[in-house]
Protein backbone atom coordinates (compact mmCIF):
# COMPACT_ATOMS: atom_id res chain seq x y z
CA UNK A 1 0.00 0.00 0.00
CA UNK A 2 1.20 3.55 -0.64
CA UNK A 3 2.86 5.34 2.26
CA UNK A 4 2.13 8.86 3.46
CA UNK A 5 5.14 10.17 1.55
CA UNK A 6 4.17 13.27 -0.47
CA UNK A 7 3.18 12.69 -4.08
CA UNK A 8 4.22 14.76 -7.04
CA UNK A 9 1.56 17.41 -7.84
CA UNK A 10 -0.80 16.10 -10.58
CA UNK A 11 -0.10 19.12 -12.80
CA UNK A 12 3.63 18.36 -12.84
CA UNK A 13 2.89 14.70 -13.49
CA UNK A 14 0.80 15.61 -16.55
CA UNK A 15 3.45 18.06 -17.72
CA UNK A 16 6.09 15.34 -17.72
CA UNK A 17 3.76 13.03 -19.64
CA UNK A 18 2.98 15.76 -22.16
CA UNK A 19 6.66 16.52 -22.76
CA UNK A 20 7.45 12.88 -23.39
CA UNK A 21 4.38 12.47 -25.58
CA UNK A 22 5.59 15.45 -27.61
CA UNK A 23 8.86 13.68 -28.40
CA UNK A 24 6.90 10.74 -29.79
CA UNK A 25 4.63 12.98 -31.83
CA UNK A 26 7.57 14.99 -33.19
CA UNK A 27 9.41 11.87 -34.24
CA UNK A 28 6.33 10.69 -36.13
CA UNK A 29 6.04 14.14 -37.73
CA UNK A 30 9.67 14.06 -38.80
CA UNK A 31 9.07 10.65 -40.37
CA UNK A 32 5.97 12.00 -42.20
CA UNK A 33 3.61 9.48 -40.60
CA UNK A 34 -0.20 9.51 -40.43
CA UNK A 35 -2.12 11.05 -37.55
CA UNK A 36 -2.94 7.59 -36.18
CA UNK A 37 0.76 6.76 -36.00
CA UNK A 38 1.51 10.14 -34.45
CA UNK A 39 -1.14 9.63 -31.75
CA UNK A 40 0.13 6.11 -31.06
CA UNK A 41 3.71 7.32 -30.74
CA UNK A 42 2.61 10.10 -28.40
CA UNK A 43 0.69 7.69 -26.16
CA UNK A 44 3.32 4.96 -26.06
CA UNK A 45 6.12 7.40 -25.38
CA UNK A 46 4.14 9.27 -22.75
CA UNK A 47 3.03 6.25 -20.73
CA UNK A 48 5.55 3.53 -21.62
CA UNK A 49 8.01 3.99 -18.78
CA UNK A 50 5.34 4.60 -16.15
CA UNK A 51 3.41 1.52 -17.25
CA UNK A 52 6.45 -0.74 -16.87
CA UNK A 53 7.19 0.82 -13.47
CA UNK A 54 3.64 0.25 -12.21
CA UNK A 55 3.66 -3.37 -13.33
CA UNK A 56 6.98 -3.96 -11.54
CA UNK A 57 5.96 -2.35 -8.23
CA UNK A 58 2.48 -3.87 -8.20
CA UNK A 59 0.62 -0.58 -8.62
CA UNK A 60 -2.46 -0.03 -10.80
CA UNK A 61 -1.26 1.11 -14.23
CA UNK A 62 -1.59 4.86 -13.80
CA UNK A 63 -2.97 5.97 -17.14
CA UNK A 64 -5.70 3.34 -17.28
CA UNK A 65 -7.30 4.83 -14.17
CA UNK A 66 -6.49 8.50 -14.77
CA UNK A 67 -9.05 10.14 -17.09
CA UNK A 68 -6.64 12.90 -18.13
CA UNK A 69 -3.51 11.07 -19.28
CA UNK A 70 -4.73 9.61 -22.57
CA UNK A 71 -6.51 12.87 -23.58
CA UNK A 72 -3.31 14.83 -22.84
CA UNK A 73 -1.27 12.53 -25.08
CA UNK A 74 -3.92 12.74 -27.79
CA UNK A 75 -4.04 16.52 -27.43
CA UNK A 76 -0.28 16.74 -27.88
CA UNK A 77 -0.57 14.66 -31.05
CA UNK A 78 -3.32 16.95 -32.37
CA UNK A 79 -1.17 20.03 -31.75
CA UNK A 80 1.78 18.42 -33.50
CA UNK A 81 -0.47 17.46 -36.42
CA UNK A 82 -2.17 20.82 -37.02
CA UNK A 83 0.79 23.09 -36.26
CA UNK A 84 2.60 24.57 -39.25
CA UNK A 85 5.13 22.15 -40.69
CA UNK A 86 7.92 24.69 -40.32
CA UNK A 87 7.62 24.32 -36.54
CA UNK A 88 8.87 20.77 -36.81
CA UNK A 89 11.32 21.09 -39.69
CA UNK A 90 14.70 19.95 -38.48
CA UNK A 91 13.04 18.87 -35.24
CA UNK A 92 15.74 16.40 -34.28
CA UNK A 93 17.37 18.82 -31.85
CA UNK A 94 13.98 19.82 -30.41
CA UNK A 95 13.16 16.15 -29.84
CA UNK A 96 16.42 15.69 -27.94
CA UNK A 97 15.83 18.68 -25.67
CA UNK A 98 12.18 17.79 -25.05
CA UNK A 99 13.26 14.24 -24.32
CA UNK A 100 15.86 15.56 -21.84
CA UNK A 101 13.14 17.47 -19.97
CA UNK A 102 10.84 14.45 -19.94
CA UNK A 103 13.67 12.17 -18.85
CA UNK A 104 14.47 14.31 -15.83
CA UNK A 105 10.86 14.89 -14.77
CA UNK A 106 9.81 11.27 -15.20
CA UNK A 107 12.86 9.89 -13.38
CA UNK A 108 11.93 11.98 -10.34
CA UNK A 109 8.27 11.01 -10.60
CA UNK A 110 9.04 7.30 -10.90
CA UNK A 111 11.33 7.33 -7.88
CA UNK A 112 8.83 9.15 -5.70
CA UNK A 113 6.00 6.82 -6.66
CA UNK A 114 8.11 3.72 -5.99
CA UNK A 115 9.07 5.06 -2.54
CA UNK A 116 5.42 5.77 -1.77
CA UNK A 117 4.59 2.14 -2.56
CA UNK A 118 7.16 0.92 -0.06
CA UNK A 119 9.93 0.04 -2.50
CA UNK A 120 13.39 0.23 -0.84
CA UNK A 121 15.61 3.18 -1.87
CA UNK A 122 17.93 1.51 -4.38
CA UNK A 123 15.16 -0.37 -6.26
CA UNK A 124 13.09 2.85 -6.12
CA UNK A 125 15.92 4.72 -7.84
CA UNK A 126 16.03 2.00 -10.50
CA UNK A 127 12.26 2.36 -10.95
CA UNK A 128 12.89 6.05 -11.55
CA UNK A 129 15.42 5.20 -14.24
CA UNK A 130 12.97 2.77 -15.84
CA UNK A 131 10.24 5.41 -15.76
CA UNK A 132 12.48 7.99 -17.38
CA UNK A 133 14.10 5.82 -20.04
CA UNK A 134 11.72 3.12 -21.23
CA UNK A 135 9.22 5.36 -23.04
CA UNK A 136 11.97 6.86 -25.19
CA UNK A 137 13.46 3.46 -25.87
CA UNK A 138 10.08 2.09 -27.02
CA UNK A 139 9.60 5.18 -29.22
CA UNK A 140 12.97 4.71 -30.92
CA UNK A 141 12.50 0.98 -31.46
CA UNK A 142 9.04 1.45 -33.00
CA UNK A 143 10.43 4.14 -35.30
CA UNK A 144 13.33 1.96 -36.40
CA UNK A 145 15.78 4.49 -34.95
CA UNK A 146 19.00 3.61 -33.10
CA UNK A 147 17.98 3.56 -29.44
CA UNK A 148 19.62 6.13 -27.20
CA UNK A 149 20.39 3.23 -24.87
CA UNK A 150 22.85 1.87 -27.44
CA UNK A 151 24.76 5.14 -27.78
CA UNK A 152 27.58 6.06 -25.40
CA UNK A 153 26.40 9.60 -24.61
CA UNK A 154 25.01 10.21 -21.13
CA UNK A 155 21.34 9.32 -20.93
CA UNK A 156 20.66 6.62 -18.36
CA UNK A 157 23.28 8.34 -16.19
CA UNK A 158 21.24 11.57 -16.24
CA UNK A 159 18.12 9.63 -15.25
CA UNK A 160 20.04 7.94 -12.45
CA UNK A 161 21.28 11.30 -11.16
CA UNK A 162 17.77 12.77 -11.05
CA UNK A 163 16.35 9.63 -9.42
CA UNK A 164 19.12 9.42 -6.83
CA UNK A 165 18.83 13.06 -5.80
CA UNK A 166 15.06 12.69 -5.49
CA UNK A 167 15.40 9.63 -3.25
CA UNK A 168 18.15 11.13 -1.08
CA UNK A 169 16.26 14.39 -0.61
CA UNK A 170 12.97 12.75 0.30
CA UNK A 171 14.55 10.23 2.67
CA UNK A 172 16.57 13.01 4.30
CA UNK A 173 13.35 14.87 5.03
CA UNK A 174 14.11 17.85 2.82
CA UNK A 175 11.35 19.97 1.34
CA UNK A 176 9.60 17.89 -1.35
CA UNK A 177 9.21 20.84 -3.71
CA UNK A 178 12.87 21.80 -3.45
CA UNK A 179 13.96 18.18 -3.75
CA UNK A 180 11.91 17.59 -6.88
CA UNK A 181 13.07 20.83 -8.49
CA UNK A 182 16.77 20.26 -7.74
CA UNK A 183 16.68 16.60 -8.80
CA UNK A 184 14.90 17.31 -12.09
CA UNK A 185 17.14 20.30 -12.83
CA UNK A 186 20.28 18.27 -12.19
CA UNK A 187 19.15 15.45 -14.46
CA UNK A 188 18.16 17.89 -17.19
CA UNK A 189 21.46 19.77 -16.87
CA UNK A 190 23.53 16.61 -17.19
CA UNK A 191 21.55 15.37 -20.17
CA UNK A 192 21.70 18.85 -21.72
CA UNK A 193 25.46 18.92 -21.29
CA UNK A 194 25.67 15.53 -23.01
CA UNK A 195 23.64 16.88 -25.93
CA UNK A 196 25.63 20.09 -26.17
CA UNK A 197 29.13 18.66 -25.76
CA UNK A 198 28.61 14.97 -26.67
CA UNK A 199 29.58 13.81 -23.18
CA UNK A 200 29.81 10.04 -23.01
CA UNK A 201 30.91 7.21 -20.77
CA UNK A 202 33.91 5.19 -21.97
CA UNK A 203 32.94 2.08 -23.92
CA UNK A 204 34.27 -1.36 -23.10
CA UNK A 205 37.76 -1.81 -24.49
CA UNK A 206 37.78 1.74 -25.82
CA UNK A 207 41.12 2.56 -24.23
CA UNK A 208 42.81 -0.66 -25.30
CA UNK A 209 44.32 -1.59 -28.61
CA UNK A 210 43.75 -5.21 -29.63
Amino acid sequence: MPSDMPALPPALDLLGIAIFALTGALLAARLRQTFVTMAFFALVTGVGGGSVRDLLIGAPVFWVRDPLVAPVCLGVAIVAWIAPRRWWEGSGNLIEWADAAGLAAYSVLGTIKALRFGVPPVPAILMGVVTGCVGGIIRDVLAGQPSILMRPELYVTAAALAASLAAVGILAGLSPAITWAVAAAAGFALRGAAIRWSLALPSYGGARQV
